[in-house]
Formats: structure tokens, C-alpha cells, sequence
């Protein structure tokens, strides 16, 4: 590991820690040469997972990408950050889980949906006006009717 101060090649570890979720090594390490610390973190590498648009074209699963825009959804509503991360977490490990690595960006939108709904109702508007391409305001009426029509 490259120190981040004076770019050494050559840092030892000082202390390990697992993350609650255990699938984050936490390492605090020092630089032989200038005796600075830092933090490092270690994630395991899944499996490629690659995304099937609706044009057809393939990409590589981006969990930044959908991050981003569910925190778009979320914005300016008291959703709490580790409710926004577990949502990202459970579409991911559910993603990951089928038999094959390619998924349909519809299948990614659809289990998005599912869970802002029961997380956030605005949060979930604002993500299916995006994610169902809404023209105009009808759509969002529809889409309101729909979902107060499930909680009956």
C-alpha cells in the first residue's frame, strides 16, 4: 500500500477491524518511512455483474450510478443515509443472487421501486417519474392514485 503522504511503497498494518455488515476490512497503517497513519479500506471483489439497457446495450453494473440516483429521489425528505445504503445494499445482493450476470436495467428499476415505496412515498414518485419516463402531470396522478389505492 502506497502511503498517501509521501508516496512509500512500504506501510505496515496496525490495527484490523471488520465492518458490522462484514464485508469491509477497516486497517489503520503507518508509514516506515515518514511514520504518518492512515485509514485504508478493504472490500471483497464480487463477480462481474453486467447490465442489459433497454437499447440493448450491455454496461457493467455501476453501484455509484444507482446511489446517485436514488439519492436524487431521496433529496430534501428525512429519509436516514444508512436507510438510503441498505436500500443500494439489498437491490444489489438481490441483483447478484440470479443465476446469470446479466440483468435487465428494468429488473434494477422495478426492485429500486419496491423498496422506496415502503421507504418514502415522494422518494418513490420522484424515482418512477424518472425510472417510467412520466410526460406529464396525469402520470404522476396515476401513479398517486395507484399507490393510495395499494394501502386500501
Amino acid at each position: 500500500m502506497k502511503c498517501p503522504y509521501c508516496a512509500c511503497q512500504d506501510t505496515r498494518v496496525i490495527d484490523s477491524r471488520d465492518s458490522r455488515e462484514q464485508d469491509v476490512v477497516r486497517r489503520r497503517r503507518q508509514c516506515v518511512a515518514c511514520s504518518k497513519r492512515f485509514t485504508t479500506y478493504e472490500r471483497f471483489e464480487l463477480p462481474e455483474l453486467k447490465v442489459i439497457k433497454r437499447d440493448g446495450r450491455t454496461e457493467d453494473f455501476d453501484r455509484d450510478k444507482l446511489e446517485v440516483g436514488i439519492l436524487k429521489a431521496c433529496e430534501k425528505r428525512p429519509i436516514a443515509r444508512a436507510d438510503i445504503l441498505r436500500v443500494i445494499d439489498e437491490v444489489e445482493e438481490e441483483l447478484r443472487m440470479g443465476e446469470t450476470g446479466e440483468v435487465e436495467s428494468r429488473r434494477i428499476g422495478d426492485l429500486v421501486l419496491k423498496r422506496l415505496k415502503k421507504l418514502d412515498e415522494v422518494a418513490y414518485l420522484r424515482f418512477a417519474s424518472v425510472y417510467k419516463a412520466f410526460r406529464d402531470g396525469s402520470h404522476f396522478v396515476k401513479e398517486l392514485k395507484s399507490l393510495h389505492q395499494e394501502k386500501l
